[in-house]
């Protein structure tokens, strides 16, 4: 029986004359007092066992003759004798710390008695047979235990004995000794019960000051980035690792997103919100499983994930994954990992797993505030967005109108503004665009949602990409801080891109992606935005022609012409000339604080005779002078400005159709070459300046950007 061991590791017998037996029996008994004096003061002074046993085994051989001396005290929690100490003059093997069955075994029976067991000589002791043949096999004579038992309880037994027979063993004094004994190891077990209860309450109020801090991190700190430091170094007090990682689950691709790492001494091992492919990887395993995973050496080598595979080349063995869950829902892991193999005890995980509720409460709750934040600075964009759109004068208030070009037109926006298609709406300059697709996204199921606009022809090339899709801070020279696009803004509402034959040619591919995909990133992100937004484009020109011409892609010509609607120019639609005259004539009295009323018949017919090529928006302009200058309750019209511009229409359309039966060669101008030749002279006398007070618009009686169209539809270019 190996537990038999305890004394069978003694080598050959080794046999000496005692010198106590040459002493009187009163010189006897007065070592044997001195002994027990010197055995308190031994207990006195120490306090470790294994130095006491030591301490004591030296003073004992003044008094008596032994070979070994022995401790084996009972273990409660697993009902065994356990060996503790072994004290011997002599080399022995015996295994400290090896367990004794209660049960047929002497120390055993000494513990459940409480009597001693003396064996004189082991070839004539017949109790404990098996055990006495081991003993006589090791060369063992004589041996004795006598049990250690104080007033509280049984402690065990203590052994002592010779490889030679020698009867009783001094039996009388070595039981004075063991009772001394017994408290001081008694005394000596409280110790060091009381110390590991103190390690504990120790290692438990760490912990919960631990707590502590951490809950007041999860409380005090609504940013991601702060609040995955301040967990990162709470738990880095009572859990010693080497890596730290925050992985989210993205539910719309079902990929990790690795949000937040902390690696010392790797400043950019991994670039942020690093994707990592969920049947992957550890934390993926984790998350689908629900419960917190462990895996260390070979285990990790079975993830072909790629982070793995680098943290592996780095020197981390084990990864330790603890599941995120809320409300029943787990959207990440947190991960922690360490260089050694046994880096995470039951205790470290134990801890982790109590904390992990609040640690994905805490995560929860601040992405929310990150998109509650974003939301908010969307809301403040749009806000100021609308109070401008507010403040800016728009063509019309509502449509005015009973023609049926335009009643055409307004059944066609009738017909799709429900459908959610894109539109394409074409038509001159000052026609109304723009309040069509109003139309459009007022009759819509969006209408509740915003409805922005953007004029691709006024922002430069440079800056039309920033304001339709946004930047992160940074991402170009002047980008201090991070900027909301027009695609976000108009999320779940409609965009309105005015002149959309006017983008360039590089930033369409970007432009075909939203309109197919719904999804972009912003200029210096990898991030991709997704964003559900109706377009509604405009143009003056002929996109067709631009097609043809290579300067616009057929294939956004298509994704934007799936419903196009044609705007009736106002010479298309005379009848509704004195609607929209009346209109804003009411319109301007009112802003202006006239009195005009009504509009003579003669001035109502030039109006309507007119050809407008400006169309309403030059009808507006022309108003607005026309009710400034008028000093009562008549409309003064400049009908000599009408009947010049009608006069060099019709010379212009007689050249034109004189030009039909001229000879080859005659140099005759069209219509069109007319309103070129205008606008050059205009352009020479303000030496090409187009906006301002003293600019060509304001000298032809038109807007800057109708000017601009017109320029580009004419190939009018600044000479060089």
């Amino acid at each position: 029986m190996e537990a038999d061991a305890i004394l069978l590791s003694m080598p050959d017998p080794v046999i000496s004359a005692p010198e106590t037996a040459l002493a009187p029996p009163a010189e006897h008994s007065r070592r044997q007092l001195e002994a027990l004096l010197e055995v308190s003061e031994a207990i006195a002074q120490q306090r470790d066992l294994p130095a006491l046993f030591h301490d004591l085994a030296s003073r004992l051989h003044s008094v008596i003759d032994f070979d070994f001396l022995t401790l084996i005290l009972h273990d409660p929690t697993r009902n065994v004798m356990r060996l503790h100490i072994l004290e011997s003059e002599h080399r022995t093997d015996a295994p400290i710390g090896m367990e004794l069955p209660v049960d047929g075994h002497p120390s055993g029976w000494v513990w459940q008695q409480q009597e001693a067991f003396v064996v004189s000589d082991t070839h004539e002791e017949t109790r404990f047979p098996e055990y006495m043949a081991l003993l006589r096999q090791k060369g063992v004579r004589a041996f004795a235990l006598v049990p250690l038992t104080t007033a509280q309880r049984r402690v065990g037994a203590m052994g002592f004995g010779r490889m030679v027979p020698e009867g009783v063993l001094e039996l009388p004094f070595m039981q004075r000794v063991a009772s001394q004994v017994a408290v001081a190891v008694d005394n000596a077990l409280n110790l060091e019960s009381s110390q590991v209860y103190q390690k504990q309450l120790a290692q438990e109020r760490d912990r919960l000051r631990v707590l502590l801090d951490l809950n007041n991190v999860l409380v005090t700190s609504r940013e991601l980035p702060e609040l995955f430091r301040g967990i990162v170094a709470t738990l880095q007090r009572v859990i010693r690792h080497d890596y730290t990682s925050l992985a989210l689950l993205d539910p719309m691709t079902g990929l990790l997103k690795i949000y937040a790492l902390e690696f010392p001494g790797h400043q950019g091992f991994f670039k942020p919100e690093t994707v990592v492919p969920r049947d992957s990887s550890p934390a993926g395993r984790a998350i689908e499983q629900g419960k917190t995973l462990v895996a260390s050496g070979a285990e990790l080598d079975k993830y072909p994930s790629e982070i793995v595979r680098q943290l592996r080349a780095e020197g981390l063995r084990t990864i330790c994954c603890i599941p995120l869950t809320n409300r029943a829902r787990t959207f990440g892991a947190l991960n922690l990992a360490s260089r050694s193999t046994d880096g995470f005890s039951a205790a470290d995980i134990e801890f982790v797993q109590q904390v992990a509720s609040q640690i994905a409460l805490a995560v929860e709750n601040a992405l929310a505030f990150k998109e509650i934040d974003a939301l908010k600075d969307k809301l403040a964009v749009e806000k100021l967005y609308l109070e401008e759109e507010i403040r800016t004068e728009f063509n019309f208030e509502e449509i005015i109108g009973e023609s049926a070009p335009l009643k055409k037109v307004l059944a066609q926006v009738e017909l799709v503004a429900p459908a959610g298609t894109t539109v394409l709406i074409l038509g001159d300059t000052g026609t109304g665009k723009e309040l069509i697709a109003r139309a459009i996204h007022n009759l819509s199921p969006r209408r509740e949602r915003t409805f922005v606009k953007i004029n691709c022809a006024a922002i430069p090339s440079g800056l039309l990409e920033s304001e339709l899709f946004g930047h992160e801070r940074g991402a170009f020279t002047g980008a201090v801080s991070q900027k909301i696009g027009r695609f976000e803004l108009a999320d779940r509402g409609t965009l309105f891109l005015d002149e959309v034959g006017d983008i360039q040619l590089e930033l369409q591919p970007k432009l075909l992606r939203v309109l197919q995909e719904q999804e972009f990133e912003r200029l210096g992100s990898n991030r991709t935005q997704r964003v559900d937004v109706r377009v509604v484009a405009a143009t003056n020109g002929d996109l067709s022609k631009l097609v043809a011409e290579r300067a616009f892609r057929s294939d956004l010509y298509y994704r934007l012409n799936v419903f196009p609607v044609h705007v009736p120019g106002l010479r298309e639609r005379r009848e509704d000339i004195p609607l929209l005259v009346r209109y804003f004539v009411q319109k301007f009295s009112r802003r202006q604080n006239k009195v005009v009323q009504y509009v003579p018949a003669d001035a109502m017919d030039a109006l309507v005779n007119y050809g407008w090529p400006g169309n309403v928006r030059e009808l507006e302009n022309f108003l607005e002078r026309a009710v400034l200058l008028s000093p009562g309750k008549e409309l003064r019209v400049a009908m000599s400005e009408l009947r010049a511009s009608t006069a060099n229409t019709d010379n212009a359309v007689s050249s034109a159709v004189t030009g039909a039966f001229a000879p080859a060669g005659a140099s005759l101008a069209t219509l069109e070459e007319a309103e070129r030749q205008h606008i050059l002279r205009a352009l020479r006398q303000t030496d090409w300046r187009i906006a301002g007070p003293k600019g060509a618009a304001v000298l032809l009686g038109m807007k800057r950007t109708t000017l601009q169209a017109r320029m580009r539809k004419l190939g009018i270019r600044r000479p060089v």
